[in-house]
C-alpha cells in the first residue's frame, strides 16, 4: 500500500511540473519557459573557428573543450562552435551529414554591434570572405556581411 502510495504521489508531482509546459505549448507561450537560447555552428576544424571566433569577438571562449567551444553572448545567449564530425557522432544516422553541406549558406548570424566596419574589418582580417560593405539598409540597419571559415553567413549591423 505504501509503495501505492509513493507512485501515485510521485506520479501527481510529475503531472503538476509538466501541466504548465503542456498549457503553454497549447497556448503558444512556451518561449515563456525557455531559459538560455544557445546557437551552435558545425564547423570543420573547432580550434580554427575558436581562433576565428575570439579575435572577430573579441573574448576568450567561455568553455573550450574537445567537441564543443562556447562564447558568451550580450543578453543570456551562448554561441557554440562544434565539430561537424562531433554533432555526427552524437546524434546517429538520422541526421543529414553535415559536412555535405560545407561552404553552403544555411543560416546567418547577425550580431548587432556599436561599429559595423570595425567590426566587419576585424572579421576579414581574422580569415573571413567579404561579401558586402557596410551600407544603408532598407530595414533601417547599417550591415556588412562576410563568410566565417565555414561559410556561414555572418553579419554586423548597427545604426
Amino acid at each position: 500500500m505504501a509503495n501505492r502510495v509513493i507512485v501515485l504521489f510521485l506520479l501527481a508531482v510529475f503531472f503538476a511540473c509538466l501541466l504548465p509546459f503542456i498549457a503553454a505549448e497549447e497556448e503558444g507561450e512556451l518561449s515563456a519557459y525557455v531559459l538560455k537560447v544557445q546557437f551552435i555552428l558545425y564547423v570543420v576544424d573547432q580550434a580554427e573557428s575558436t581562433s576565428f571566433y575570439t579575435k572577430v569577438l573579441g573574448q576568450e571562449p567561455s568553455l573550450n573543450v574537445p567537441g564543443m567551444t562556447q562564447f558568451e553572448m550580450p543578453g543570456g545567449s551562448t554561441l557554440g562552435v562544434m565539430p561537424t564530425a562531433g554533432i555526427k557522432k552524437l546524434l546517429g544516422e538520422k541526421l543529414p551529414n553535415p559536412e555535405k553541406a560545407a561552404g553552403v549558406p544555411r543560416a546567418e548570424l547577425y550580431l548587432r554591434v556599436s561599429d559595423p566596419e570595425k567590426s566587419l574589418e576585424r572579421a576579414v582580417n581574422a580569415g573571413a570572405e567579404e561579401l558586402s560593405t557596410v551600407q544603408e539598409r532598407g530595414w533601417g540597419d547599417r550591415a556588412g556581411y562576410c563568410l566565417d571559415l565555414d561559410g556561414h553567413v555572418l553579419a554586423f549591423a548597427g545604426p
